[in-house]
């Protein structure tokens, strides 16, 4: 399928213009807040946050008022301008998994559905959760989803669900859940009324990373009962349905995370023009001058590779290989550009007086999350191998 590259549209600048200005002016402030807590910011941040954001018309930016997504490129400007702050997607409502999930539902589910799981997440009122990933000491799905070990059976008009979930991100605190279990041949999604009492979070994990309201969790479904109406797609598709959701989500990653390091170069940079050292600023020593300046070059290769995985996506392809090699590309980039950033900076970069330290620590985990780099690296592999196999008998 032919690839066509897109330039930016008036109405994409314009609301990226808005949402990096609020982020900027309102959000920004609250990087201070007390509520940022180790396992996630409080949903009360949260909801303060949103009522602002749609005070400034700036909420959930990305789905237009008649329901309609913007185009993955122009998605990839506003997702940018949210990510300026850790706290700025999850102020205008286009944080992972929220993000993701609205997509898919938006693509997947029936009207009925859309009514009772989706318009919630849409108007900012409500937070969800995608159950996928499972217990590694279990043997559960992680990279490889056809590990998974969470079953559901037919039970009369509806379906018992049974398994444990692990790093489950925003479980704790979520109103709307997406569910990935087995059965007969393959897996199936089911949307989930949350809290349940079926649905119990263990513990919610430690982990490097603190921007997702409600943390990473173990959660255990203990005959979760749901409806037939609560079927997301045919059964046995839901490995078809997460490819849908998979590649977009990725990429959205890396628009946030760009907008992060974006604003961590920024900071960086404003600190090695102001700070002297040896007779001179620090950005006049060469090895700190070049750190910078390499931080350029991976900022500029990070936006192409994600406004080519766009054009890829927005051509109608489900872009697996190119959102994969997009993926692996960004997410290392990112972490060098936050790398150098902490250590232009110093003592202080690996303080909490700036937001450098947390977003090199949020784009570390991001190296793992949404696939880490080997995997896809092996994926990729495995489909040069299939090319060059294909074409040996010609």
């Amino acid at each position: 399928m032919e690839t066509v590259s897109h330039a930016p549209t008036d109405r994409a600048l314009q609301i990226a213009a808005d949402v990096e200005n609020f982020v900027r002016d309102v959000v920004v402030p609250y990087e201070k807040d007390p509520r940022r807590g180790h396992h996630g910011p409080s949903d009360d941040l949260v909801m303060e946050l949103r009522e602002l954001a749609r005070t400034a018309g700036v909420l959930t930016p990305h789905i237009l008022a008649d329901g309609s997504h913007l185009t993955q490129r122009e998605t990839a400007l506003v997702l940018r301008a949210s990510g300026l702050s850790p706290l700025g997607p999850l102020a205008v409502n286009t944080m992972a998994p929220d993000e993701g999930n609205m997509f898919l539902l938006g693509k997947i589910a029936t009207p009925e559905q859309k009514q009772r799981f989706l318009e919630p997440l849409v108007s900012g009122r409500a937070r969800s959760a995608f159950f996928m990933t499972e217990p590694a000491a279990e043997g559960g799905a992680g990279s490889d989803p056809s590990m998974m070990r969470t079953v559901a059976k037919p039970d009369g008009n509806g379906w018992v669900i049974n398994g444990r979930k692990a790093f489950i991100t925003g479980a704790d605190g979520a109103s709307v859940g997406i569910v990935m279990a087995r059965t007969e041949h393959a897996a199936t999604m089911f949307l989930v009324d949350l809290p349940d009492e079926a649905v119990r979070i263990e513990r919610v994990l430690d982990t490097i990373d603190s921007s997702m309201p409600g943390g990473h969790s173990i959660v255990l479904l203990d005959n979760l009962r749901v409806g037939d109406d609560q079927r997301l797609g045919a059964v046995d598709d839901g490995f078809k349905l997460a490819q849908i959701r998979l590649s977009p989500a990725r990429l959205s990653h890396c628009m946030r995370w760009l907008g992060g390091c974006i604003r961590a170069h920024e900071i960086a940079s404003a600190y090695a023009v102001k700070r002297h050292a040896f007779g001179k600023p620090l950005i006049d020593h060469e090895g700190v001058g070049f750190q910078l300046a390499d931080n350029l070059i991976d900022l500029k290769q990070a936006e192409l590779m994600i406004d080519w995985c766009a054009d890829v996506l927005d051509s109608g392809s489900l872009g697996v290989a190119e959102s994969s090699m997009a993926k692996v590309a960004v997410s290392e980039a990112l972490f060098r550009i936050a790398d150098r950033c902490v250590q232009v900076m110093g003592g202080t970069g690996v303080s909490g007086d700036t937001i450098v330290e947390q977003i090199f620590r949020e784009v570390r985990a991001f190296r793992i999350y949404d696939g880490p780099t080997e995997v896809h690296k092996w994926s990729l592999a495995k489909k040069i191998k299939r090319e060059v196999l294909a074409g040996a008998g010609r």
